[in-house]
């Protein structure tokens, strides 16, 4: 019998109805000892702007603040919207994380810009950056270049630092962008999952290996939701399913409690919409939750699942973590 694919956690750090983001980041600390403990491989965090829902727009320092309380886990970025930032202060960023924790560190790079067009403004972020992704994504890269030649600039402590890149997105670019700099690729099948199957086959097929990574490695996101029964875990996704129905409705507000039947809060249309982008997601009791997991890597041949389970009460959400790995095999650390 093999072994199962590792299983990582994206924490969306959402701020829930009612509390404030305080609590959300003290509740992504305790959520990442807590996934350390249940033998998830990786706790990521993303980079968001102008939400009052979520809380990681500060990615380093969330990622700080999580890993002082994890011992194995890897943490990183998933991700860093690099058209936003200098290649170089990223550098230093995750330098200084790669120097705080040792081999555990990586930085995930997306080139959307995680928020609105005046918020774009607001950050500076010039136009015509996200064309200039590739070559950001290489300077990046050098910064964490061995400094054993002269040089005046160096991006300490970056240089020499162990740090492991990602590209992430969810179309061809991304993927043939990870393929041609032979990086691992995560795909975002967790909000977007329309081109995930001709994404994967572009990557893989196109893949050239690097010093990082000999042969092509592929991370899907899937939005997970487990509980001891099927009811119920179709009720706390209803907190999901709201999120991105507000989406829709030019609304982003705070993430709410889950309701009992979701058909009286949406339309017809807004449900399409929102079960089209989370047509991936998995949800049911342990046993459901794992077919549906073995199902989709049996579709896609994903080397490792992110999950997401954006659910409101904290204690169902550990409780639906803990579901998770014991239902797909994990190793409790």
């Amino acid at each position: 019998m093999t072994d199962p694919i590792p299983l990582s956690l994206l924490d969306l750090v959402r701020v829930r109805e009612g509390f404030d983001a305080a609590n959300a980041l003290a509740e992504a600390q305790a959520i990442a000892t807590h996934a350390d403990r249940l033998g998830f491989h990786r706790y990521w965090v993303a980079e968001h702007h102008n939400m009052q829902s979520i809380a990681s727009a500060a990615t380093s320092v969330v990622l700080a603040h999580a890993g002082q309380h994890t011992r194995r886990i890897r943490i990183g970025s998933g991700g860093i919207m690099l058209p936003n930032h200098a290649p170089y202060i990223i550098a230093e960023q995750f330098g200084t994380l790669a120097a705080l924790f040792p081999g555990r560190v990586d930085l995930g790079l997306g080139r959307a810009p995680g928020t609105d067009q005046a918020t774009l403004q607001a950050i500076r972020t010039s136009a015509g950056a996200a064309e200039r992704f590739p070559q950001e994504v290489m300077e990046l890269m050098h910064w964490f270049a061995p400094a054993d030649e002269p040089g005046y600039v160096r991006a300490w402590p970056a240089a020499g630092a162990k740090v492991d890149f990602w590209i992430l997105g969810s179309s061809q670019f991304g993927a043939m962008l990870a393929a041609e700099l032979g990086l691992p690729y995560g795909f975002a099948s967790h909000f977007a999952p329309d081109y995930l199957d001709e994404a994967l086959h572009l990557y893989r097929t196109r893949f050239k290996p690097s010093s990082q990574l000999q042969a092509p490695r592929a991370m899907i996101g899937v939005n997970v939701v487990c509980a001891d029964t099927t009811e119920e875990a179709r009720r706390l996704f209803t907190t999901a399913q709201m999120s991105f129905c507000g989406i829709f409705r030019g609304v982003r507000g705070l993430s709410q409690p889950p309701i009992d039947d979701i058909g009286t809060y949406w339309t017809p249309r807004e449900e399409a919409q929102v079960s089209r982008m989370l047509s991936c997601a998995v949800v049911g009791n342990p046993a459901e939750v794992k077919a549906g997991l073995s199902a989709l890597q049996a579709r896609t041949g994903a080397d490792e699942f992110i999950i997401v389970t954006d659910i409101w009460d904290p204690e169902a959400r550990r409780c639906s973590l803990a579901l998770t790995a014991e239902a797909w095999g994990l190793t409790a650390a």
